[in-house]
């Protein structure tokens, strides 16, 4: 998808799988189409203009998350969620606030090698069926035990040795090309062959596990890993997992990972995008104390990031001046207000999500690409059968969801995803078995599984 967008073309994107919240749609659509009018910039204009960072207010489950991940995959820019809640101060044992930077910068690098791949992927597989065929029918080589050095030497052979050196040349190429027919025809894909592959355990990574320390963990493989020779080792698999095998070799041959480093680079400094979950959890009370200050410590961590620095990667420098920051918190027990001054004026545009009505459940079931009607539709055609959702029955299914958000914690469209696997579990389990094909699912149906449960609210914190 085209960076080109406009605002108003992004959000009508966006409508295709995310309900309502016009509001927040509105502002990233605008943040985005600013990234573009920034590209378009005379260069030494261009590096003054920041991006506008956002937060998001609202309860979970009304879609911050899903619209933000959309947001990059609309216009295929690297995207990474974190939680603020994962991250320590600075001396305390946990996730350090770079780290987030450093998994932009994988995620980056690993949308740019998939796309060389594309590039490459055609040639690589015609490379790898050679190196298949190599394995799967090896030369042999000509061995003359009365020849002296000098022959070798000189490349002397005699008339009847080359007459048969070219008798078994012309045969090896004949059975090469029969060997090369039947590969291409798939009728050697379940045979077995001994391929040699690099040796990818990682034991320094282990070591550091659990403790805050991955990233350190990484760069003591990566500095020994260029020190010595890497590790192979043989695998026997069938011929279709060697193809893929060796194609993935032959690619990385082909790709100047120079190149595809500076690209990614690139990419995670101008349109990365970053997502801060759960920031209202860092949140400083003005009444809290004790253990509670370390948050403060986790905002001052946080800031530099935010405001533009220079973070070392195993794959060089990224600065953050013009990474995209959107911010996310439900703020029930604090309120904005609570963040320290400084970070909350590097979140300039502040949205406010409305939480989820039983028509934004109607819709959500129905509307979306990928609605849950329609997952639970396509799951189970798989079974060969069809089933059918009433009106009533979905207006019902919407009318339990905002009861239940309403009487119980409000968890917004997550708890659609409760409602119907609680609906549909007899029918999930018995499918395989059951002698009729087609299923219409009734309001009556619906309120005989449901609604006792919905009626007893101690009961409906527990199942629903």
């Amino acid at each position: 998808m085209s960076l080109a967008l406009t605002p108003r073309e992004i959000v009508r994107e966006l409508d295709k799988y995310i309900v309502g919240q016009k509001n927040a749609k509105k502002s990233v659509a605008i943040a985005l189409r600013n990234r573009y009018r920034r590209s378009l910039l005379p260069e030494e204009l261009r590096d003054e203009v920041m991006p506008k960072n956002i937060l998001m207010i609202g309860p979970t489950g009304v879609g911050k998350t899903e619209i933000a991940r959309r947001l990059a995959r609309l216009v295929n820019a690297p995207f990474v969620k974190v939680e603020a809640t994962k991250f320590t101060e600075v001396g305390y044992v946990g996730r350090d606030v770079e780290s987030m930077v450093r998994d932009l910068v994988e995620v980056s690098i690993r949308m740019v090698k998939e796309e060389k791949f594309k590039e490459v992927e055609e040639k690589a597989a015609l490379m790898a069926d050679e190196a298949l065929l190599d394995l799967l029918l090896p030369r042999r080589t000509v061995h003359n035990p009365r020849s002296t050095p000098f022959d070798m030497l000189f490349n002397n052979m005699r008339p009847e040795q080359e007459e048969r050196v070219q008798e078994d040349d012309i045969d090896y190429q004949a059975r090469r090309r029969f060997l090369r027919e039947r590969l291409q025809n798939g009728e050697l894909d379940e045979e077995f062959v001994e391929v040699e592959v690099e040796d990818t355990s990682s034991p320094a990574v282990d070591v550091f596990a659990g403790s805050g320390l991955e990233d350190l963990g990484m760069s003591f493989q990566d500095l020994f890993g260029n020190l010595f020779p890497k590790r192979k080792k043989k695998r026997k698999v069938t011929v279709k997992q060697a193809r893929k095998i060796l194609t993935q070799t032959e690619a990385q041959k082909l790709i100047d990972m120079d190149e595809a480093t500076a690209e990614a680079i690139r990419r995670a400094e101008q349109d990365g995008i970053i997502f801060l979950d759960e920031i209202d959890k860092i949140a400083n009370p003005e009444r809290a104390g004790g253990v509670d200050v370390s948050r403060g410590g986790v905002q001052r961590d946080i800031l530099p990031i935010v405001e533009g620095s220079t973070v070392m990667t195993k794959y060089g420098p990224i600065k953050t001046d013009h990474i995209l920051f959107i911010a996310a918190g439900a703020f029930h027990l604090t309120k904005p207000s609570d963040l320290i001054p400084e970070l909350q004026g590097r979140f300039p545009i502040r949205v406010e999500l409305e939480s989820l009505t039983q028509e934004d459940f109607k819709l959500i079931l129905t509307q979306p690409r990928n609605s849950l009607i329609r997952q639970y539709t396509e799951l189970l055609r798989i079974e060969g059968i069809i089933i059918e959702f009433t009106e009533n029955a979905i207006a019902e299914i919407a009318d339990i969801a905002y009861t239940v958000n309403d009487q119980t914690e409000n968890i917004g469209a997550r708890r659609l995803h409760t409602i119907l696997e609680k609906l549909l579990e007899d029918i999930l389990f018995q499918a395989p078995d059951l002698p009729h094909k087609k299923i219409v699912i009734e309001d009556s149906y619906v309120r005989e599984r449901l609604r006792e449960i919905v009626k007893n609210e101690d009961l409906s914190r527990y199942i629903l």
